[in-house]
């Protein structure tokens, strides 16, 4: 699949706003992350691979992101903040569209994606201590049924399909691949299945 061929992130502009995203009844530990696509004709979402020496997620692609600070106003700000220390985005470089479902992490984080638009100028730059590398994720990849595929995991006794990705050497999988999949079907009707989880028994629509 090649560069898109109408506004795409016009129309995920649009789409994010009709959207009722899922919200925990629940208040536990807060996170947020930040997927930051760059603003041109087949955009790209910024993904980090976590460095290795991390106590968590160690290894990982992932999203910009992290716990909720006690100094943080809000869980954008968390997300806008972590940006920031983790690639040196600014957060007045981002033009903050809209959300995605709450989701929990393996560590019981809840997890509050925010979806972003930045210049694909921004000179993005890794913090040694926590990210390897930054990785520039073109949608049109990602949309390509050629490069998605369904992976099984055992969870609860249970055996359910999860999306997973091949991008460089590296798998986004696990929650980042849920979230990437969640945006890609609401904002251009990609049809990624994906099981309800756990958590949105017990959660509801804003």
């Amino acid at each position: 699949m090649g560069p898109f061929m109408f506004d795409s992130l016009q129309q995920l502009r649009l789409r994010l706003q009709q959207y009722r995203p899922w919200r925990l009844r629940t208040r536990g530990r807060e996170a947020s992350v930040l997927l930051a696509l760059t603003d041109e004709l087949d955009p790209k979402v910024v993904l980090t691979l976590r460095s290795p020496n991390l106590s968590t997620h160690s290894g990982e692609m992932a999203f910009p992101g992290g716990k909720r600070d006690p100094e943080d106003r809000d869980l954008l700000a968390t997300a806008l903040r972590e940006a920031e220390e983790e690639v040196a985005l600014p957060p007045g470089q981002v033009e903050v569209i809209g959300s995605l479902g709450q989701v929990v992490s393996k560590h019981l984080l809840q997890v509050t994606p925010w979806v972003g638009v930045i210049s694909p100028q921004l000179p993005l730059e890794p913090n040694p201590y926590e990210i390897e590398r930054i990785h520039r994720v073109p949608l049109s990849y990602l949309l390509n049924p050629a490069n998605q595929r369904m992976d099984q995991i055992h969870f609860s006794g249970k055996v359910q399909q999860v999306p997973a990705w091949e991008w460089q050497g590296e798998l986004i999988w696990g929650l980042t691949a849920y979230v990437l999949a969640e945006l890609l079907n609401v904002g251009f009707g990609a049809g990624i299945p994906l099981k309800l989880r756990p958590e949105h028994q017990e959660a509801e629509h804003e």
